[in-house]
């Protein structure tokens, strides 16, 4: 019993995180689509979209382990795992609608320099929850 109550935790955790997390990565990925990566290329303008998304997963990670109550941290690599795990999904649909891409174009596409640091940031992001709940 105690167990389920405890996935159900990082479970609601999980997806408020990526919620919020996923939102802000849409209004800044659309800015740096459509704006900085013309201005300044793929490679800078996601260097200077990371920090932005790193520093509100960190505070985000520690507002949702306080108010779900997840402070195990077995629960919080759960929460950041599901939450990646929703963030790749995710990715992958909006590209197939606003690119046509299918999910191989897109697995593909990760290889790109821009995309790797992107996928590696998004790696950081299902880990700070558990480095959060370290503290």
């Amino acid at each position: 019993m105690l167990e389920e109550v405890a996935a159900m935790r990082a479970v609601r955790a999980a997806v408020s995180y990526w919620a919020m997390i996923f939102a802000l990565g849409f209004v800044l990925g659309t800015a740096r689509v459509l704006w900085i990566a013309p201005a300044l290329g793929l490679v800078p303008a996601t260097l200077l979209e990371l920090p932005v998304m790193l520093g509100a997963s960190w505070w985000a990670s520690g507002f949702l382990l306080r108010r779900h109550g997840v402070s195990a941290a077995g629960e919080a690599l759960a929460m950041g795992v599901l939450a990646f795990a929703l963030l790749l999904a995710a990715e992958c649909g909006l590209a197939g609608v606003l690119s046509g891409e299918s999910p191989a174009q897109w697995l593909a596409g990760l290889a790109q320099p821009h995309a790797a640091l992107g996928l590696a940031g998004q790696v950081v992001f299902a880990l700070i929850p558990w480095w959060r709940s370290r503290r």
